[in-house]
């Protein structure tokens, strides 16, 4: 086929995806300032006519009466659109004059108003870039840093709202690039925002937790659902196996779990460990990435790194192991459920335990 017609319907396609982009994020602004308005008239009118708690569930009833098959303005939402509107006062404001507010700083007060505004044009697109049940789920975050670093990557990142909440309930915010490493020494050609990828713990809460089991088998879990494990990994990780063959001088060994990350360029090896970090597991792993770095890792390619993932681990221990080390790697720890309160425990019945009634 001639190469300018299969170039011009490339140009086209491009034209159509990006036009359509533009048009949903339009779309999704018009919404946001839509819900806003709504949430900013309901907070006026209740307070000035000094309406009960119920008039929002009597306003949701008559707005379905008035426009039959109306989505989206439940009780239920309404309530959200109104909280959305108190955080966020100078939003409607800044879009109409173009005015782009200071970002306070400090802690988010429960029930107090606060001037919250994006603070940047970066902040202002990202604020745009994600739906209303994203800046929702958003209200949950303790600070406003935290919040807005949320807002970023979900809008940068296109995380769906599951991916989201995954996030901020992995404590992304506080985890992200602060695993114990030997990666200044190591890499110091690499930028550190780029190895902010890796994090010092990993909520892996579709893996179970059955702490009996031994690593086949949770390396078993992991490859299952290798796409789940990829997601809670971070940016550009491609799977390349699990029991990663290598060969030296007639002997054989096994890497639990094997990708490449694009952005950084290079093999990540992933050794998986049910319990705590111990310092022999360091030199394991060294081990594999020399023979990675010997043997696979293609002339362009960045040094391997490796992480051990393990259920504990002391960072002063680690630290120990890895300072004389010459490869990049890390330690990690990982959690497979959140903790069960103290006064439920012994009344909900365990993993295992479900296992077997199931």
């Amino acid at each position: 086929m001639d190469k300018k017609y299969i170039d011009f319907i490339t140009d086209l396609k491009q034209n159509i995806i990006q036009s359509r982009y533009i048009a949903a994020r339009l779309a999704n602004k018009e919404q946001l300032l839509l819900y806003f308005k709504t949430g900013k008239m309901l907070s006026e009118k209740i307070d000035a006519e000094k309406w009960g708690a119920k008039v929002m569930e009597q306003i949701a009833e008559d707005l379905q009466k008035h426009l039959p098959g109306l989505r989206g303005f439940s009780y239920t939402n309404l309530k959200k659109m109104r909280q959305f509107a108190f955080e966020y006062p100078l939003l409607l404001n800044d879009y109409q004059q173009d005015v782009i507010s200071p970002l306070p700083t400090g802690q988010l007060q429960e029930n107090s108003a606060n001037p919250i505004g994006p603070s940047s044009t970066g902040q202002l697109t990202s604020f745009w870039g994600i739906t209303f049940s994203h800046h929702i789920l958003l209200l949950k975050c303790k600070t406003l840093e935290e919040r807005f670093f949320y807002m970023e990557q979900a809008a940068t990142q296109f995380w769906s709202v599951n991916l989201l909440e995954h996030h901020i309930s992995a404590n992304l915010y506080k985890h992200q690039g602060k695993l114990p490493n030997n990666f200044d020494k190591t890499l110091p050609t690499l930028k550190p925002s780029a190895l902010q990828v890796f994090r010092d713990e990993y909520l892996m809460d579709f893996i179970g937790s059955a702490d009996a089991e031994d690593e086949r088998v949770l390396e078993q879990k992991v490859v299952a659902d290798i796409k789940n494990f990829i997601l809670r990994m971070g940016n550009g990780f491609c799977f390349i196996g699990n029991q990663y063959r290598l060969e030296v001088e007639g002997e054989e060994f096994f890497i639990d779990l094997l990708f490449f990350n694009r952005h950084l360029q290079c093999l990540v090896v992933f050794e998986l460990k049910r319990g705590k970090f111990k310092p022999e597991y360091a030199g394991q792993l060294n081990f594999y990435l020399n023979v990675l770095d010997e043997k696979v890792k293609l002339p362009h390619e960045n040094p391997s790194i490796g992480i051990v993932l393990c259920k504990e681990k002391n960072n002063t221990i680690v630290e120990f192991a890895v300072r004389s080390i010459d490869k990049a790697m890390g330690v990690a720890t990982y959690r497979t459920t959140k903790e069960v309160p103290k006064e439920m425990q012994g009344i909900l019945p365990d993993a295992a335990q479900l296992a077997r009634l199931l």
